[in-house]
């Protein structure tokens, strides 16, 4: 199956289709890995609502699980240390159109080519809006602010500098990164304990294929109405458009895109990057010929698309963020 046909099952039908391969709540994860939990309670926005973890292996090749992670009742960090790292730390985030959360792809195979070049990795597992949640348009960014304090308050045990910390999310994670480098300073939650006194503000962001807008012709229709429902009004849309965010502390904004993502349109990626010029912010924008959606680092090298994560690489060094 290709990725615009296994990305365009985001709604109804896939959800029904992740509960029948309901396994245990940790089941994404490894005895060895650390885990890192975000909330020191029920997290904010909860209902009470029974919320239970469901994981479907899309991947038809034993060698390369293709998780989907849905039931996210308690978000958490999977941290992966690098065996030499450099102190730098990248927040990873997911895609999966705030349906699900593509695990492997987006998440464990990005740790795995950023613990190589020493970076210190943590994959956000974060709440996905419609899984019984209120104000379910704030819930993944409220989980997102918390993580980079989390992350930088633990800066001395997980070897790391908390001026060095990276954000990297993919499509719909792209738009949570995105949400995260331009409304980091804004208020979602009460603060629970001294992490919230912490900045929440990335040093470095790399938006891989991102959903940026959601209110122009050329959103995504699936991502934008997971996150603010099928009846969102025309306000609550630009709100949570990431381009009309972009300010004069928006952090330097890397920006990959495949010219023939069939799944979400090269002129999200664009309106970024014009934002970012306007606003005369650090960017850099890359639109490869192919590659299609939902490539994460698996692309063969005859494909141009597959050149990204040395490109960011570059980016964020340059910016003062080793990678």
């Amino acid at each position: 199956m290709n990725d615009l046909s296994r990305r365009t099952l985001i709604g109804g039908s896939m959800l029904l289709g992740l509960a029948a391969a309901a396994t245990s709540a940790d089941a994404q994860t490894s005895a060895h890995d650390e885990v890192v939990e975000l909330w020191p309670g029920p997290p904010p926005s909860s209902t009470g609502a029974t919320i239970t973890r469901k994981i479907a292996d899309q991947s038809k090749d034993p060698a390369h699980l293709d998780r989907w992670v849905t039931g996210i009742a308690r978000p958490v960090l999977v941290v992966y240390r690098p065996a030499r790292p450099n102190g730098t730390a990248a927040l990873v985030m997911p895609g999966g159109g705030y349906g699900f959360l593509s695990y492997d792809n987006e998440g464990v195979s990005q740790a795995a080519w950023l613990n190589a070049r020493g970076v210190t990795a943590f994959i956000l597992l974060y709440r996905l809006p419609s899984e019984g949640w209120n104000d379910r348009a704030d819930v993944p960014l409220q989980d997102a602010q918390r993580a980079m304090r989390v992350i930088r308050s633990g800066a001395a045990r997980f070897g790391i500098r908390a001026d060095k910390i990276a954000v990297l999310g993919f499509s719909a994670g792209g738009h949570l990164a995105g949400s995260l480098a331009t409304r980091h300073a804004e208020r979602t939650y009460a603060p629970v304990d001294a992490t919230d006194t912490l900045s929440a503000r990335p040093d470095v962001a790399g938006l891989i294929y991102p959903v940026i807008t959601l209110d122009q012709p050329f959103t995504h229709v699936g991502s934008r109405d997971m996150l603010l429902g099928p009846n969102s009004s025309v306000a609550e849309q630009r709100a949570r458009s990431v381009e009309r965010k972009v300010d004069a502390t928006t952090p330097p904004t890397f920006l990959v895109h495949a010219a023939d993502d069939g799944l979400v349109p090269v002129a999200n990626s664009i309106a970024m990057f014009d934002a970012l010029m306007a606003a005369k912010r650090p960017t850099a924008l890359h639109v490869f010929e192919d590659g299609g959606h939902g490539f994460g680092v698996r692309l063969p090298r005859a494909q141009s698309a597959s050149a990204w994560p040395g490109l960011f690489a570059t980016f964020a060094t340059r910016q003062g963020v080793a990678l």
